[in-house]
């Protein structure tokens, strides 16, 4: 009788000899028992079918050989305790080969990281589940580690093993429902997915949701990876932690990194990119998602690896060594993040261990039936912690400095693009979705606790109440949040031709009603440039010197408006066409002077802005902003001023008229000189050069309200800095 039939029943066997136990370590590997004699003896049991001779090896080179008892498992035992052994097999004539028992081993995962991720509270995920090349009891090998609670069994599957999974069954560790697996001998990438059988019997094919290296699409597989990059950021990064970003400009230039300019990969975008970004005078990169995603023409939105860097562009690291360059060369990072829902891909998150696990079950609450997506389950807390983890896994491995937290609206109200009798109202009776609305909480507290001086920024689009708002003062938690109605009216207005503009002033002004209400930042995205929406420069109205004027004009406006801001690559340049993810930018376009003066007029249009404090330190401060218009008034012109924390004013003046407004009088707040630091319409950037001659002087006669008269070009955006000089010298307005 061999120890096994002692130690399991046949069940058990036939079980493991299929790869479809739920703890093949229990049958599996050395287990020490004691003999009649009161002895201690070591039983090693291997699975090797077909195989002519099978042995233990142990580390000082002698062996125990090993016994066939039943369906390809081989048994033999030795006196004492068990001790490290590795497995030689043979098969007919050929050699002896030597590899390393997965079944010998303890499981890589403590009961503190199962408790914290049943809690949903595991803030470094990535670190415990997924594939990690590890030295294990002197074995090197992967430990792999997956949370399918609803399987009946899970077999890690790859080149390996010629993508069979029976030789590698995972142990399930309880009601964690993690299942774990440590497999000597594999090396760093190796291609792997999980095997997994459902409660139907079903075996299905999933990709690791925790992976960190992926195929490149339209392959699948997961890739097993290590990191290897030494970072060379470490000013930057205490930089970024001693920084209130409020307080601070932000001028953001969005990139789909696959069409900006085409075939370049991470490392080989870092030096053109960078040089491109100095030149345009931007703070920051935001790219589209990274995250692996199966359809490029999701431009990376529909997300099927959270943790893995896409590999269309290279590996996880030569991703950090493109952020490690932008932030040697001051330059941060903002990357897309897509909580808010997942592709229903076979092969991914979708119905991930044959149930509804990372979806919500109900389908009023778990699907978008316009994206055909599936939305995350957020009151669970392993999805919950799987979410807050992977914003940490951004920003701790990838130095990424802030999160765009795409379509936050979708994530909020239960009724998102829904009929009646679509949706369940929550337990209050509302159309909230209390659950997403605890996550955004939990996530944005915690980066900000983990990293501070991160930006996180929704991509909220209704009058949500409180989205930048503190979470212990019950707000959302962001610092930022896209001013989606700035961007509808303004541009509405704007596309309107110069001759109409004069009803419709409301449209740029309504927006200073409500400027301070949240940390706003001014977007003009790719979703604007787009589906028929033409480019920036294509929606403007008139020939195409009158395009360029208006484009001027309103960056001019945009800048000097309260928030922090955001332009769409091409834009700085005058894109003609509208933008496809399937072909880089018309960078020729660059040749032409007029483009090559749009694209020198945004860089001094930035380096203007940063080097102003009124038009960022106080972004977040209504007493900061004044409307001005008195004596003249003209709602073509628009006129404010911003003020900053050390007695610093500017105003800003836009003529959105086709036609100049000379010796026009406004009040303006001080007497004195006031610098014209910027005229869109100056000749180098291809305006025809009307303005001020640099200075305007606002004189207040008879102790009155200083008055300037001024020139405003057409289809221009003028800002004048306040002197503290009280000398005004003598000068003759153009």
């Amino acid at each position: 009788m061999s120890y096994l039939e002692d130690a399991t029943t046949s069940s058990d066997w036939t079980a493991v000899a299929a790869g479809s136990h739920h703890d093949p370590h229990s049958v599996l590997g050395s287990h020490p028992f004691t003999d009649a004699s009161d002895r201690t003896v070591t039983v090693i049991r291997a699975r090797r079918p077909l195989a002519a001779s099978v042995a233990a090896v142990f580390g000082d080179g002698t062996r125990l050989e090993l016994n066939h008892v039943a369906h390809g498992i081989w048994e033999g035992h030795h006196d004492g305790s068990p001790v490290p052994y590795r497995i030689a097999t043979a098969y007919g004539d050929d050699a002896e080969t030597v590899s390393g028992d997965p079944y010998r081993h303890l499981p890589t995962l403590g009961d503190i990281d199962v408790h914290l991720i049943a809690e949903g509270r595991h803030e470094r995920l990535w670190q415990v589940l997924g594939a990690h090349p590890r030295v294990v009891e002197g074995d090197a090998g992967v430990a792999f580690a997956v949370w399918a609670p609803n399987a009946t069994a899970v077999r890690v599957v790859g080149d390996h093993n010629g993508w069979n999974g029976e030789p590698h069954a995972m142990r399930s560790m309880g009601v964690s429902g993690i299942w774990e697996l440590f497999i000597p001998d594999l090396p760093v990438g190796t291609t792997y997915k999980y095997e997994i059988r459902t409660r139907d019997g079903a075996w299905i094919f999933k990709a690791d949701p925790m992976a960190q290296a992926a195929q490149v699409p339209p392959e699948t597989a997961s890739v097993v990876t290590e990191s290897t990059y030494a970072w060379s950021d470490g000013a930057w990064m205490t930089r970024r932690a001693a920084t209130h970003a409020v307080a601070q400009p932000l001028s953001v230039y969005e990139v789909h990194l696959g069409s900006w300019r085409g075939g370049l990969s991470y490392r080989d975008a870092a030096e053109p990119l960078i040089a491109h970004v100095e030149e345009a005078g931007f703070t920051h990169v935001e790219f589209m998602p990274l995250a692996e995603h199966p359809f490029g023409g999701s431009w990376g939105y529909q997300v099927s690896g959270y943790y893995a860097a896409t590999s269309r562009f290279g590996s996880p690291d030569d991703l950090r060594y493109l952020i490690d360059r932008l932030h040697q060369a001051g330059i941060g990072v903002i990357m897309d993040w897509v909580p808010g829902h997942f592709p229903k891909d076979a092969f991914a998150l979708a119905r991930f261990d044959g149930q509804p696990l990372y979806e919500h079950p109900d389908p009023r609450r778990g699907e978008h039936q316009d994206w055909g997506t599936l939305i995350f389950d957020y009151g669970r807390p392993e999805v919950r912690g799987f979410l807050v983890a992977n914003a940490l896994f951004w920003l701790s491995e990838f130095h990424v400095d802030g999160l765009r937290v795409d379509a936050v609206a979708s994530m909020l109200y239960l009724d998102y693009s829904r009929n009646d009798g679509e949706w369940e109202p929550n337990i209050h009776g509302g159309r909230e979705n209390l659950e997403a609305i605890r996550f955004l909480q939990e996530v944005n507290a915690t980066a900000y606790r983990v990293h501070p001086g991160v930006l996180m920024i929704a991509e909220e689009s209704t009058s949500f109440p409180g989205v930048t708002a503190p979470t212990d003062h019950a707000g959302l938690g962001f610092g930022f949040k896209w001013n989606m109605g700035w961007m509808n009216d303004s541009l509405q207005y704007i596309e309107r031709d110069p001759m109409y503009r004069a009803h419709h002033e409301g449209e740029m002004t309504f927006s200073f009603v409500y400027a301070f209400g949240e940390n706003y930042l001014l977007p003009i995205s790719h979703d604007e440039v787009v589906h028929g929406k033409g480019s920036l420069l294509a929606k403007m109205p008139g020939d195409h010197w009158h395009k360029l004027a208006n484009v001027r004009a309103y960056l001019g406006y945009m800048w000097g408006h309260p928030g922090k801001k955001l332009l769409f690559m091409g834009q700085e340049f005058g894109q003609l066409a509208e933008w496809s993810e399937s072909r880089e930018l018309d960078w020729w376009l660059l040749d032409q002077p007029s483009h090559a003066q749009l694209q020198s007029f945004v860089g001094q249009l930035n380096r203007t802005y940063r080097a102003q404090a009124p038009l960022w330190e106080r972004d977040n401060d209504g007493s900061s902003f004044s409307r001005l218009g008195a004596p003249s008034w003209d709602p073509n012109v628009i006129a404010f001023e911003r003020r900053d924390a050390h007695g610093g004013r500017l105003v800003v003046i836009s003529n959105f008229a086709g036609v100049e407004r000379s010796g026009y009088r406004l009040a303006l707040p001080s007497a004195g000189i006031w610098q014209e630091i910027l005229n869109t319409d100056a000749a180098e950037y291809g305006g025809r050069g009307s303005g001020n001659l640099g200075v305007v002087v606002a004189d207040a006669a008879d102790g009155g309200t200083p008055t300037a008269t001024m020139t405003l070009p057409a289809l221009s955006t003028i800002w004048l800095r306040h002197q503290s000089d009280p000398h005004v010298p003598t000068i003759s307005h153009g």
